[in-house]
C-alpha cells in the first residue's frame, strides 16, 4: 500500500529535502502540493513532478491523499492540522507545531481522538550522529552524564530570512525556530527532560520588529544534567556542535546540528580517543521512513506530538526567561511557570 502525500506549503524545505525522502520509500508518493498562491502552486509542481496543484486547503484535503506535510509558517500550522486531521490525514508538521503549546495540545488530542498519526518534524533525532550519542550515553560509556553543550548558532542565508526575522504574528525569531530544535536534541541525546530554562537574547542586526536574532540559554534537566545552548542567525563563522560530558567521559561531536548527515563524534575517554561510527542515511528520509511506519501501526513518528509539546513549551520558557530576567521552570502539561 502506497502512502499518497500532499504538500501543504510550496516551501524551500520541501523542495530541499522532503520531496525526495518521499520518493525515496518504495511506498511514497508526492501527489499533490497547495499555496495559497494559484501561481505558485502550479509552477511548484511543474518544477518538482507533482500532478496536482491547488490554492485551497479544501482542494488539497479533498484530493487522493493520505497524509500531509505542513510546512508553511508557524501561525498558520494550527488551522491547518485540525482541518487535516478532521479530514482522516496524518500529519507530519514542521517545528514548532504551532505559537503556542496550548495549541500544540490541541493538535494533539485531536490526532488522538481522530486516531490518526500525528508527528513533528524535529529532523535532527534522525542524524546518526545523534542517535549514535544517545546510544553511548544509555550503554554508560560515558559515565554519568554531568553537562552538554550545544553550538547551533549559525547565518541565516537570505532566501530563508523573510518572516523570520520580520514577523513576530507569524512565530519569527531565533528562539521558535532554532531553539526549540535544541531543547529536543538536548532531551532526546540525553534521555531526560528540561525542567528549567534562564534565557538571554539579543538583536544582533539582522532581525526586526522587536524579534530576536540570537540566543543563550541554561537549562537543567531532571537529573541534574546542566546544559548551555547558542542559537543564532548571525554567526557566518561559528560552526555547529553538541558536547556532553560525564563522569568518565566525553563525547564531543563537531558539525553535527545540521540538516544533512555530516560531522563526527569523537568519545574521550581515560583509555584514549575513539571516534564513533554512525550511519549516513538522509535525516529527511529516515523521518518519512518512521512515520511510513507509524501509520502501518507498526512504530511511532522519530518526533511525535508530544515531543512537539515538549520542544515548544521549552522554547516559549526561554522567551519567557528572557523577557522576564529570571530562571523558568517547564511543565509540557501546563507550559512554562515563574
Amino acid at each position: 500500500m502506497s502512502v499518497k502525500w500532499g504538500l501543504i506549503g510550496a516551501s524551500t524545505i520541501a523542495r530541499q529535502f522532503m520531496i525526495n525522502a518521499i520518493r525515496a520509500q518504495s511506498d511514497g508518493e508526492v501527489a499533490a502540493v497547495m499555496s495559497s498562491s494559484p501561481e505558485r502552486a502550479t509552477a511548484y509542481a511543474g518544477e518538482n513532478n507533482i500532478l496536482l496543484a491547488v490554492s485551497t486547503l479544501d482542494g488539497l484535503l479533498g484530493a487522493d491523499i493520505d497524509a500531509v506535510y505542513i510546512s508553511t509558517t508557524n501561525e498558520l500550522h494550527l488551522e491547518q492540522a485540525l482541518a487535516a486531521v478532521r479530514a482522516g490525514k496524518h500529519v507530519l508538521c514542521e517545528k514548532p507545531l504551532a505559537l503556542s503549546s496550548s495549541d500544540a495540545r490541541k493538535m494533539v488530542a485531536a490526532a488522538k481522538a481522530a486516531g490518526v498519526v500525528l508527528g513533528t518534524n524535529h529532523h535532527l533525532r534522525n542524524a546518526g550522529a545523534h542517535r549514535t550519542m544517545r546510544e553511548a550515553i544509555a550503554a554508560g560509556r560515558i559515565g554519568k552524564p554531568i553537562a552538554a553543550r550545544v553550538f547551533h548558532s549559525v547565518y541565516l542565508p537570505e532566501n530563508l530570512q523573510g518572516w523570520r526575522i520580520t514577523k513576530p504574528e507569524a512565530g519569527g525569531g531565533v528562539v521558535l525556530d532554532i531553539t526549540v530544535h535544541d531543547a529536543d536534541t538536548l532531551r532526546f541525546v540525553l534521555g531526560d527532560d528540561p525542567v528549567e530554562v534562564s534565557c538571554f537574547t539579543q538583536s544582533a542586526g539582522m532581525a526586526g520588529s522587536g524579534l530576536e536574532d540570537g540566543a543563550m540559554c541554561i537549562w537543567r534537566f531532571k537529573s541534574g544534567v546542566i546544559a548551555q545552548s547558542h542559537e543564532g542567525f548571525t554567526t557566518k563563522f561559528a560552526g555547529t556542535g553538541f558536547e556532553v560530558h560525564g563522569s568518565e567521559g566525553s563525547l564531543i561531536a563537531s558539525n553535527v546540528m545540521t540538516q544533512k548527515p555530516i560531522g563526527s563524534v569523537l568519545l574521550r575517554t581515560a583509555a584514549g580517543e575513539e571516534e564513533l561510527s554512525f550511519d549516513r542515511e538522509d535525516l529527511y528520509a529516515r523521518s518519512v521512513r518512521q512515520f511510513h511506519t507509524a501509520i502501518r501501526g507498526e512504530g511511532r513518528p522519530a518526533a511525535t506530538g508530544e515531543d512537539g509539546i515538549w520542544s515548544l513549551t521549552a522554547a516559549e520558557a526561554a522567551l519567557q526567561s528572557a523577557s522576564s530576567g529570571k530562571a523558568v521552570r517547564i511543565d509540557p502539561k501546563l507550559g512554562s511557570m515563574n
